[in-house]
């Protein structure tokens, strides 16, 4: 099945569906990428601070899938944002990861009371411009941080990776998006558990019209949105079922009852606050 892709600022392309390895222990991480290429996925979401970039590295080379046919993103962590630390870090990810380079990487959090998110995008930049990065984007910005970053730099983030399902839909990081030209990655796209997404009307029964579970229905609401979404699971058939949302479409009243459910009365994070971590 070829899965839609998204063009981004930096000329490259990005599959619309992919695979997310947070909270993946390190010595599951192998089997469950294995697991979601053998199923389809191409595009594989890591991170520094999830500690299994060996893992998803391994199970990369044993696939025998072309690096070309592959689209591999990992992330900054917060403690190597300042002076020319992003420069070890992306080098570290890449001897784990066993890559020359990586699709796109992204500084993971603002963390604004240590001052260095900044310095951070800027020394992106260096790694993107050295080939090291195909693509350069941010993870859990606010409007006022990607500000920033395009007022020292004059570069915009191809990519903001944000909390955002139906309950929380982040309207202000979507309006600087569109605005600027940032595609929208969707992390903890189906609310993480915390709410009971699948249970609500306009969910359960746009669910119910095509014959598909409610994580898919929420799923392809989210491409539909134009969204990048990884769903993770460890279990195979679970990455199965959320591969297989391209045989319908939902409608526009559907998606528009979906968008009508931010803000509830149970709306609201699921993960931390970007003006919290640091």
């Amino acid at each position: 099945m070829s899965i839609p892709t998204i063009s981004l600022n930096s000329g490259h392309s990005i599959p619309q569906l992919g695979f997310g390895v947070f909270l993946v222990p390190a010595d599951e991480a192998e089997q469950a990428v294995t697991d979601a290429l053998e199923v389809g996925y191409r595009h594989i979401d890591t991170a520094a601070i999830y500690q299994n970039e060996e893992g998803v590295g391994a199970a990369i080379a044993k696939s025998g899938i072309p690096r070309d046919e592959l689209f591999i993103t990992t992330k900054l962590w917060i403690d190597h944002q300042a002076g020319e630390l992003p420069h070890e870090a992306i080098r570290t990810s890449l001897d784990k990861l066993g890559l020359d380079y990586v699709d796109l990487y992204l500084s993971h959090w603002p963390a604004p009371k240590n001052d260095s998110f900044v310095n951070a995008w800027s020394k992106m930049i260096e790694i993107r411009d050295a080939g090291l990065a195909r693509s350069i984007g941010v993870s859990n910005h606010l409007p006022e941080h990607l500000d920033a970053l395009v007022a020292a730099t004059g570069e915009v983030p191809a990519i903001n990776q944000i909390e955002l399902h139906p309950a929380f839909q982040q309207r202000d990081v979507l309006e600087w998006a569109v605005a600027n030209g940032t595609h929208i990655e969707s992390w903890g796209p189906l609310g993480q558990g915390k709410y009971p997404l699948f249970e609500i009307p306009a969910v359960a029964q746009a669910a119910e019209a095509h014959g598909v579970t409610p994580a898919q229905a929420v799923i392809r609401w989210h491409l539909q949105k134009g969204f990048i979404v990884f769903p993770k699971s460890s279990r195979k058939e679970r990455m199965a079922e959320n591969f297989d949302v391209f045989g319908f479409e939902l409608t526009d009243a559907e998606v528009a009852a979906i968008d009508a459910l931010d803000p509830l009365d149970l709306s609201g994070r699921v993960g931390p606050s970007p003006l919290d971590v640091n």
